[in-house]
């Protein structure tokens, strides 16, 4: 017989998600749970999930941060695979998960995330490995607050293992930079919450520092032109979130 692993809860929070969550489910088959949080869709996307044999609950949003947490704690084991409904777990991710799960070494797991973006999958510069940390034991780490760029924590050392996340995004590029836009207000009223300021330094060395970064240094110019755009944006955010900071500030001091 073969090793006796953990049992896995795979966690996915939901808003209208029914073209992607299909994929994202099927991916997800060999977890002992499937659980869906859901915040209001009206697209099918709770029917879908239940008729795939997911548990769903339903919860008003949260901001992301909380939204996983409360996701988290509802899980039935205390091993919880967090994804996006427009992610899959590749064959290759599913059997070191698996692996890692027969003996955990580690209290928490992250791996390479691998983006399509204008139609490619990026394999350089801020899109890949994108290390994503979404497999912990949840007696030993947790969602942050953040209603934004929400992240895991834990305390205790941090395993990686091979294979990839698949993210899939079907979005449009207009969708993806209203998406942006939204997440450069949260991120700006975060900082502004936290006392932060923002200068020259900040407002114009981000952006520059991040294409140098991305660019050059992670090679992003060798995943082409969607590459590029990628990384444009990524230095547009940076831009529009300090510049939203500094607007904050300023307002607030006349």
């Amino acid at each position: 017989m073969p090793p006796t692993r953990q049992p896995l809860s795979a966690v996915i929070i939901t808003l209208d998600c029914v073209r992607t969550l299909p994929e994202c489910l099927d991916s997800l088959a060999f977890a002992d749970e499937i659980l869906v949080v859901d915040s209001g869709s009206r697209d099918g996307t709770v029917e879908l999930a239940e008729s795939r044999g997911a548990r769903v609950i339903r919860q008003d949003w949260l901001g992301f941060g909380p939204q996983k947490q409360f996701a988290v704690e509802a899980a039935r084991h205390d091993w919880v695979l967090c994804v996006d409904s427009d992610e899959r777990v590749s064959p290759g991710l599913r059997a070191n998960i698996e692996s890692a799960l027969v003996q955990p070494a580690f209290p928490a797991y992250r791996f390479p995330r691998c983006n399509r973006f204008l139609g490619r999958m990026l394999r350089h510069g801020e899109g890949y490995p994108d290390w994503s940390l979404r497999l912990f034991d949840r007696r030993q780490a947790r969602w942050s607050d953040d209603p934004v760029h929400e992240k895991v924590l834990t305390q205790g050392l941090v395993g990686k293992l091979k294979g990839d996340l698949l993210h899939e995004s079907a979005e449009t590029l207009e969708n993806y930079l209203a998406k942006q836009n939204r997440y450069t207000s949260l991120a700006a009223a975060r900082m502004a919450e936290q006392g932060k300021e923002a200068g020259w330094a900040k407002v114009l060395g981000s952006p520059l520092l991040r294409f140098i970064k991305f660019y050059i240094l992670r090679l992003g110019f060798l995943d082409g032109l969607p590459g590029f755009i990628h990384i444009v944006i990524g230095c547009g955010t940076a831009f529009a979130k300090y510049s939203k900071l500094l607007e904050r500030r300023t307002t607030k001091k006349s």
